[in-house]
């Protein structure tokens, strides 16, 4: 099964090398994929909806899901798996960036873009809905398009981003039931 989705993530990786980088998308894929250095985006995202009270209840569960996907993605997994980066594996793939992290698996930038995309779905409009995971997809891909990232780790760190946001949201909805039915 191992040798089956290294073969397949191999494949991906090399496809898009061959195919889809250009001198206009190289530069612009560097620059999306490294505003998730940090989680620089989404804590930028997270302080612009705290300054305003309309978003401020989304902003802080947004740095809760970056909080928990951090600690679960990066302390966590990555330690646990170890799985080596696609070029250190793959013969022939160029990537446009390296970082220093040796662990590849899952992606930590994914994991955070879709922690923040889940909060921002359950909190705010179906229009900044779309946009966020239209972010989180880009920020995925982005991992692939620049080669740090297998298409497994990216799956995988949508997922745990995914269900990081779906455990706070619903500790936050436990605790105001509590916190109301506390008040009656």
């Amino acid at each position: 099964m191992f040798e089956l989705t290294q073969t397949f993530d191999s494949s991906v990786l090399l496809w898009i090398q061959q195919n889809l980088h250009n001198s206009i998308l190289d530069p612009l894929m560097v620059a999306y994929t490294s505003l998730g250095n940090y989680s620089i985006i989404w804590f930028l995202a997270a302080a612009v909806m705290i300054y305003f009270p309309k978003t401020r209840k989304a902003g802080v569960l947004v740095l809760l899901a970056i909080f928990l996907g951090y600690m679960v993605n990066n302390f966590v997994i990555k330690d646990l798996i170890e799985r080596p980066r696609p070029w250190v594996d793959i013969s022939g793939l160029e990537p446009l960036i390296y970082v220093s992290n040796p662990n590849s698996f899952p992606s930590g930038h994914t994991c955070i873009a879709f922690a923040v995309a889940g909060i921002i779905c359950r909190t705010l409009s179906k229009k900044w809905a779309l946009v966020s995971v239209a972010a989180a997809i880009l920020m995925g891909f982005s991992r692939l398009y620049v080669g740090v990232h297998y298409p497994t780790d990216v799956i995988a760190g949508a997922v745990i981003g995914i269900i990081c946001s779906q455990i706070v949201w619903y500790v936050y909805v436990s605790a105001n039931k509590k916190t109301s039915s506390a008040c009656l």
